[in-house]
């Protein structure tokens, strides 16, 4: 791709390309003027800007598109995981064992030896490491693994002697994974030893590797259980340092006054929302289910009840605040939704709506709880690479609830019908950054029921995670909207459903709809060449 400059350029024409625009479907071209999109367009239309821009891009028929908003993000867990031990590709137990070792070797210096991913159900043992191999491959040293839900782990005996009275919180078993209280505890001792550059680092790679997938948004989702106020801080202040992805924060901490609600405020972020976990996991055995599990006989854990839901819902209401939770459990969701409902007694339905509060995963949605959503205008935060990872019939999910439950699970096609807000995201580290390859898990879902078109997964990918910061003017490429976008290597456009009764794509220019890549499995997924956020190059490709 070519491009002639000029310095400090204020006003750009990008041209001879592909614009996915609903402004015109079959435009080539748009102007840029600072940080503002001004205009879109045709290829002779264009012709009358070329003199009066600082830049001209000439596209050679690359697709540009909105930038991706990944809707729910740990950048210091997702730029550790980047930079430091990551077990999520480990075949088997040995070669997780094999990787330990060789990530304490490579990193003697420090205090404590962070990994993530891990995923023991994956594994031919089917088992996770023992303490006593932990101990061996860290040569003793202080070790701590997040399971690849981030809702359990492990950690070496070095690690465990360093929380007091770990051994009498809730949680905790000498030979399986922490949960609940101890994971907490455990999991904060091992970040306490992050020094303040191992983070910045992180985070800087997070959001380098964001935008190089052509990521220009991405929603933070802190809180006392996942990271701490000065890791929130550091990454808000980064963001606003420094190029890259915008970072919007959500606080994952329960309020019930207005004093606590402005405490959150003051954190500089969007709304006490995110991880403020109701439950936890279906691979931990934590979500809270209203039935058993399929595999152990009992139904998980319930963090928070009805009027506490209520009471944190009000709270942030009248605060002007966005209210949400971690919910992903049929049980947990049926608390959420009576929360709600109970605040909305108490505010009125209208302000409960008005508020745009959101609800992270929603994966086991039922009639009731959906119709719930869709009455209260409640933002479903969801990850379709979930059910790529673990949906099917031999997947995790049929394991842990049996196949009729688990192929319920993220109905994301009645989720549209019934006009729930969607926003996708990718809760990296838990599934990696990538947004085509989510807006192809969404189009092919593995339950082909729930799958939506390509169209409606890209739309909840883009502007649905702007609306779900309360912006309707921001992730479309229309005069006026925000200047992010990305530029892409992407073969053949195309008009992609999910239905297979009928001709599942249309290169048809009649149809008025702009065309998108055709994600059919197995194909090769678009490449970045450029993102900008803000009018500002945040990633430029090699061949840049």
């Amino acid at each position: 791709m070519s491009h002639s400059t000029a310095p400090s350029p204020r006003t750009v024409l990008l041209r001879g390309g592909e614009v996915h625009s609903p402004a015109d479907p079959f435009a080539t071209a748009m102007v840029v003027e600072g940080d503002t999109l001004a205009w879109v367009g045709s290829e002779g239309a264009a012709d009358s800007f070329a003199d009066g821009v600082d830049e001209v891009v000439h596209l050679e028929g690359a697709l540009v598109t909105p930038a991706f908003t990944d809707a729910h993000v740990h950048t210091t867990a997702t730029g550790l995981a980047l930079t430091g031990l990551d077990l999520a590709g480990a075949t088997d137990l040995a070669d997780a064992l094999a990787r330990i070792r060789a990530h304490a070797a490579a990193h003697p210096h420090d205090r404590v030896l962070l990994g993530t991913g891990w995923d023991s159900s994956a594994w031919p043992e089917g088992r996770h490491p023992s303490r006593a191999e932990l101990d061996e491959a860290a040569g003793g040293r202080a070790l701590y693994l997040s399971r690849i839900d981030v809702h359990s782990g492990l950690a070496s005996t070095a690690l465990l002697d360093r929380v007091p009275d770990v051994t009498q919180l809730t949680g905790y078993a000498p030979a399986s994974p922490l949960t609940g209280d101890a994971h907490h505890a455990v999991r904060e001792a091992a970040h306490r030893d992050l020094t303040p550059v191992q983070r910045r680092e992180a985070q800087r790679a997070a959001r380098a590797h964001a935008a190089s997938l052509g990521v220009g948004s991405l929603h933070e989702c802190a809180g006392p259980e996942i990271s701490g106020t000065d890791d929130l801080a550091e990454l808000l202040a980064l963001a606003e340092e420094e190029s890259g992805p915008r970072v919007f924060g959500y606080w994952g901490e329960a309020v019930a006054t207005a004093k606590e609600a402005q405490a959150i405020r003051e954190l500089g972020v969007l709304g006490a929302a995110g991880d403020l976990f109701v439950d936890g996991s279906l691979g931990s055995h934590t979500a809270h289910l209203s039935r058993p599990y399929a595999d152990e006989a009992h139904t998980g854990l319930a963090h928070l009840d009805t009027d506490t839901v209520a009471a944190h819902v009000a709270a942030c209401t009248e605060a002007g605040l966005q209210a949400g939770f971690h919910a992903i459990g049929d049980a947990a969701l049926e608390t959420v939704v009576a929360g709600v409902a109970l605040a909305a007694d108490r505010l009125g339905i209208a302000r409960i709506r008005a508020a745009r509060h959101r609800i992270e995963h929603a994966e086991m949605l039922t009639e009731r709880t959906l119709a719930a959503f869709a009455e209260y205008a409640l933002t479903a935060s969801v990850q379709p690479g979930f059910d790529a990872a673990w949906g099917g019939r031999d997947g995790m999910y049929a394991a842990r609830l049996g196949d009729e439950r688990a192929r319920t699970l993220n109905p994301l096609a009645a989720m549209q019908r019934a006009g729930v807000p969607l926003a996708v995201g990718s809760d990296s580290p838990v599934t990696p950054l990538g947004p085509w390859a989510a807006v192809r898990a969404a189009a092919f879902h593995r339950t082909p029921e729930h799958r939506i078109s390509v169209r409606g997964a890209f739309t909840a990918h883009t502007r649905g995670g702007w609306r779900a910061v309360g912006r309707d003017d921001a992730g479309v490429l229309v005069p006026g909207a925000p200047a992010d976008y990305a530029l892409w290597s992407a073969g053949e456009l195309v008009v992609q459903t999910p239905d297979d009764r009928v001709a599942g794509w249309s290169t048809d220019p009649r149809s008025g709809t702009p065309g998108l890549p055709d994600l059919t499995p197995g194909g090769q997924l678009p490449v970045c060449l450029r993102t900008v956020v803000g009018g500002r190059t945040v990633y430029a490709g090699p061949n840049e």
